[in-house]
């Protein structure tokens, strides 16, 4: 009796470095760098890092003026996109994984908008009389926030080359959407506040104002009066919000509903200057620009940041244990992530994949290696 063909056989198992369906807390202690990026010159320094929407990929601006594409995929390096004229920095993905927006940082302060398949622009969004400091792109649609030293926030949308709607502000040099798209945050360096708007509300007064003043680390004779805030970001799940800082005290942890600080979360070492980079309110500026070296896993349970003095990343647990040092609330962090090349001056957490990126001078993609442990600080 004849048989029929056999089955085709099953399909392999999905790889479990980078594997989505892990939880991100069974894993978190044991990424290690797995690929390694050298930029063009020795001298040249990442500036920013974006993952598109599918996790799949990577762009990096460099202070030589260049966006690096990666595919964090394959961990492979896909081209190079020159802006040698306006220079680049704060590069973001749109909800199209071949279309960028970015600020110049060269001849005007115009905002670009590229097709990175062909390096063509597809529109330039004017309006900033001063440097951009932040772009925050939507997680809902096509409309994008942008922070500038002009004292201005103004919203757009991809579509058109005019300013939805402009904020008068003093300093707001950071913002962030909710998960949401409901609620933005924007953060006030000089007025040590975050403003939270209803975004359906734009141009109406903020329906919450957290103080951050009595956060403030004192202040050394003769230094800047200005914390110097280096990132601002919702947590996925929406509950909590991060100021990243540059100064010793170490990022600030909000309850994003009430603007009551959760925690401190310390570097393990004293920030080394010539590790961080420059603040949006460091005058005059001392080092590269940054956009803050932490990030917030996709679960929104940890977070992920630079040491300040070496090499090594660093984990907060939100969640884990709140001591108290003095009059602060203190998370310490977890563990640390140990690197033997490239310094964690900017950090990416990818939301679709158990992976990050971090850079510096190189461009790192870290993925969990099952064959180590948990290194304790």
């Amino acid at each position: 009796m004849a048989q029929g063909p056999s089955p085709p056989p099953p399909p392999p198992p999905p790889p479990s470095n980078g594997d989505r369906t892990q939880k991100t807390s069974d894993i978190i202690g044991t990424l290690r760098p797995t690929k390694l990026f050298k930029l063009s010159k020795p001298d040249t320094y990442v500036t920013s890092l974006d993952f598109d929407d599918e996790g799949q990929l990577l762009i990096a601006a460099c202070s030589d003026s260049s966006l690096q594409l990666y595919s964090a995929r394959d961990g492979t390096h896909q081209k190079t996109l020159l802006s040698q004229k306006y220079g680049c920095h704060l590069a973001r993905f749109s909800h199209h994984a071949q279309s960028i927006i970015y600020a110049s940082t060269k001849v005007d302060d115009t905002i670009r908008y590229l097709f990175t398949h062909d390096n063509n622009y597809l529109r330039y969004f004017k309006g900033h009389s001063a440097a951009v400091t932040d772009l925050a792109a939507c997680p809902r649609d096509d409309t994008f926030l942008s922070c500038s030293t002009d004292n201005t926030v103004r919203l757009w949308n991809l579509k058109s080359q005019y300013a939805q709607a402009r904020l008068n502000l003093a300093t707001p040099y950071l913002a962030a959407y909710d998960p949401s798209a409901t609620v933005i945050a924007i953060a006030s360096a000089s007025t040590s506040s975050v403003l939270l708007y209803d975004l359906r509300n734009f141009d109406k007064p903020p329906f919450a104002t957290f103080d951050m003043r009595p956060f403030d680390p004192p202040l050394a004779p003769g230094s800047n009066s200005i914390p110097e805030w280096t990132k601002l970001e919702f947590s996925n799940d929406g509950k909590s919000l991060l100021i990243a800082t540059n100064h010793g005290q170490g990022h600030l942890l909000l309850d994003a509903f009430n603007g009551e600080l959760k925690a401190h979360l310390p570097r393990p070492y004293q920030p080394t200057w010539g590790i961080l980079r420059s603040a949006p309110s460091a005058t005059p500026t001392k080092s590269p620009l940054g956009q803050g070296d932490t990030s917030f896993t996709a679960d929104g349970r940890y977070v992920i940041g630079g040491s300040g003095a070496d090499r090594d990343a660093v984990v907060w647990d939100t969640q884990g244990r709140v001591s108290r040092e003095g009059d602060r609330k203190v998370i310490r962090p977890l563990c640390s992530l140990p690197c033997d090349r490239g310094k964690a001056a900017v950090v990416q957490w990818n939301h679709r994949f158990n992976m990050m990126a971090t850079a510096d001078t190189e461009v790192i993609m870290w993925l969990p290696d099952e064959h180590v442990g948990m290194k304790p600080l």
